[in-house]
């Protein structure tokens, strides 16, 4: 055995409680440390001939990117989706590095934990049980697969075995949505269906959810069949398409229903709000996101779809003798792009366990709270405007300056904001307006952290708007 790796190995429990130390010291300062922050390393360290260990590598780590490391988990990185990691999911996520099992070897209790797991996620979300769930890397990959399984559908009512024969035997396949996300593109990029072929229908006047008449009339004047994808959480606003109007144009039409409810999906945990998802029960494959709102560790997502058979057409692993007959026994890599996976599963189950329906009804309901409060302090200060009612957890808004002047006076109110690494905030466009949207999904989030934050961002919001209104 190699001299450095027989010492490491010696040494394990020592090397362990090095690493833990080092994450106990990350995690109680991450209020402290920056949400975000640039970085930038120009050196570049040369593959060793001979290693240093374990012990000197964590070192080496700490001293070339330690002052890099930013809260991206904490309670005031609001930017794009990006939830926390709790206590016992790192706890599950710590556990699966450690035991190391392949999700896809049926024998192991790998396979246990999955299945079980999503079990659990569809009672959290109310979800029936001909769902068939399975864990993949986050939501781009999940909506590909529904994609994906929706392109063999769309094959199938036209006589043609797409997964067989490829998409060269029918283009021109076309995809609708309202307002789609960027990863919708994305997958039609990758599965064949080509990006071109997006197809939006229009939305009504300050909404991003689809207009139910359009998307009626499109379908009577086009010939299908078609997939559409719905929303059930738009990034910019979380609007959410009416789902249950939907089932009914699929059920007259003839459509392959794709619900995008990557974050918007939490709803369900939520008494108050889960009437938002009225009718995804009934939808054809839906993508809901782990290391968003369940609060685990990257990466994590998952796809749950009611054809599992249109699943293995498209992913089997057909002719590998070595990994059994997928007819004749069920084995999730024959339903998911990847063979080899890690144990995705853990983290969640521990969180779910853990915390419970309670648990993420607080936090759903919590983060909801504070997005509001965000919003209305917003929206009674004259120097912001909210470009959209804070309907869940994200807050869209701009600065209160002449349209000429609003590209540039937003672009440098957020980066002034950001790199005091108090909050990170990302830019957006909405109803053709530069806007900044604050995105609330962390578990650590408190109503500390937005009077913080909203007394940084007024104070800062005054001097760019009288900057911009009287240059």
């Amino acid at each position: 055995m190699d001299l450095k790796l027989q010492d490491d190995l010696k040494h394990m429990d020592q090397l362990l409680q090095l690493t833990k130390d080092f994450s106990s010291r990350f995690l109680s300062s991450i209020d402290e440390l920056a949400a975000d922050k640039q970085v930038v390393i120009n050196s570049r360290i040369a593959m060793p001939d001979a290693g240093v260990g374990g012990n000197a590598a964590l070192e080496m780590f700490r001293q070339r990117y330690g002052d890099g490391i930013t809260a991206a988990a904490g309670p005031r990185y609001w930017g794009f989706v990006t939830g926390g990691v709790t206590p016992a999911s790192l706890m599950g996520d710590w556990l699966t590095s450690a035991i190391d099992l392949n999700s896809s070897d049926k024998s192991s209790v790998s396979f246990y934990i999955e299945t079980e797991t999503i079990a659990l996620l569809k009672e959290l979300f109310g979800l029936p049980a001909p769902f068939l769930g399975c864990f993949v890397t986050g939501a781009t990959m999940s909506n590909f697969t529904g994609l994906a399984v929706g392109r063999q559908w769309l094959g199938q009512q036209l006589g043609v075995d797409i997964a067989a024969e490829g998409m060269s035997a029918l283009p021109g396949l076309k995809v609708l949505s309202g307002t789609p996300h960027s990863s919708v593109s994305k997958a039609m990029s990758m599965v064949g269906l080509g990006r071109n072929n997006l197809v939006r229908i229009a939305v009504p006047e300050g909404r991003e959810c689809v207009d139910i008449l359009a998307l009626k009339k499109y379908l009577q004047e086009n010939k299908g069949p078609f997939i559409y994808v719905a929303n059930a959480g738009t990034v910019n606003t979380v609007d959410f398409d009416d789902i249950a109007a939907l089932v009914k144009l699929r059920d007259e039409y003839g459509f392959w229903l794709h619900v995008d409810a990557a974050f918007g999906g939490f709803a369900a945990c939520s008494d108050q709000w889960k009437h938002l998802l009225n009718g995804w029960e009934q939808a054809d494959s839906i993508t809901i996101d782990a290391h968003k709102w369940l609060n685990v560790p990257y990466d994590a997502a998952m796809i749950f779809c009611r054809h599992p058979q249109l699943q293995t057409a498209v992913f089997q692993n057909a002719g590998a003798a070595y990994l059994g007959d997928p007819s004749a026994q069920f084995n999730f890599i024959n339903h998911i792009p990847e063979n080899s996976r890690r144990q995705r599963a853990l983290p969640a189950w521990f969180s779910l366990m853990a915390y419970g329906k309670e648990g993420y009804r607080w936090l759903v309901e919590n983060n909801i709270a504070l997005a509001k409060q965000l919003g209305s302090l917003l929206d009674a200060n004259p120097n912001f405007v909210l470009l959209s009612p804070v309907r869940l957890c994200v807050v869209c808004f701009t600065l209160n300056v002449a349209a000429a002047e609003e590209a540039a006076a937003v672009n440098e109110y957020l980066e002034i904001l950001n790199a005091s690494g108090l909050v990170c905030m990302t830019a957006t466009v909405y109803g053709g307006r530069q806007a900044i949207r604050a995105a609330l999904v962390n578990w650590r989030t408190s109503g500390n952290d937005v009077t913080m934050v909203y007394d940084a961002m007024k104070v800062l919001a005054e001097k760019i708007v009288n900057k911009y209104t009287y240059a």
